[in-house]
């Protein structure tokens, strides 16, 4: 897939790469795929997810650590899919998280967008550059590295 770009893959395929179930799995779809160089996350964040029952009521704030996880789900899924062919890892599994900042709330109603870019890569270990967007404007921002285990 070295290269390649897809449109777009659905949940059946996040839920294939990934171990994660709702209420954790935190992307409804990946877009702009370019094996594990480059990938867009996409989360419809709605009202009725258990974390905004608390986090706060009457004003409900997406918390800034689950949009960190979406943007590792986002990179996992082009992680674990660029080594289609292989045998299937068991678990990704996060390591590092550098230089996150958080710039504007995310609230219900908003799409939030995971962009991933690949820094580096050492055998089974991904490093990735992420920015999350709503309506193009950026919301929170990090370094993330993760590890595949069981491939």
């Amino acid at each position: 897939m070295s290269g390649e770009t897809l449109d777009a893959i659905g949940i059946r395929e996040i839920l294939a790469a990934l171990p994660h179930r709702y209420p954790f799995l935190l992307v409804d779809r990946v877009r702009d795929i370019r094996s594990d160089l480059h990938g867009i996350g996409v989360k419809n964040v709605t009202a009725n997810e258990p974390h905004f029952l608390g986090h706060f009521p009457n004003n409900p704030v997406m918390p800034g650590v689950l949009v960190l996880e979406g943007m590792a789900q986002t990179a996992g899924v082009l992680c674990v899919r660029s080594m289609e062919g292989q045998r299937k890892p068991q678990i990704v599994y996060f390591m590092t998280i550098d230089k996150a900042k958080f710039r504007k709330p995310v609230v219900p109603g908003d799409v939030l967008e995971y962009h991933m870019n690949r820094i580096a890569r050492r055998r089974n270990m991904w490093w990735y550059r992420g920015e999350a967007k709503v309506d193009g404007q950026i919301v929170a921002e990090a370094d993330l590295g993760a590890m595949i285990v069981g491939a």
